[in-house]
């Protein structure tokens, strides 16, 4: 019998960290490309406000 597996990311200070996506448009061909990062949660809003 397979074994289950229990997620351990939601101990300890891991909690206070989220996935954010921003959009970024490329100037030369103007596409679109998502920026994805892990950030912590008082970090969000320093992510969005740099360029």
């Amino acid at each position: 019998m397979a074994k289950k597996v229990v997620a351990t990311l939601k101990t300890g200070s891991v909690q206070s960290f989220t996935k954010v996506i921003k959009m970024v448009k490329n100037p030369k061909n103007n596409a679109y490309s998502f920026k994805e990062e892990i950030v912590n949660k008082e970090h969000v809003k320093d992510f969005f406000a740099k360029k």
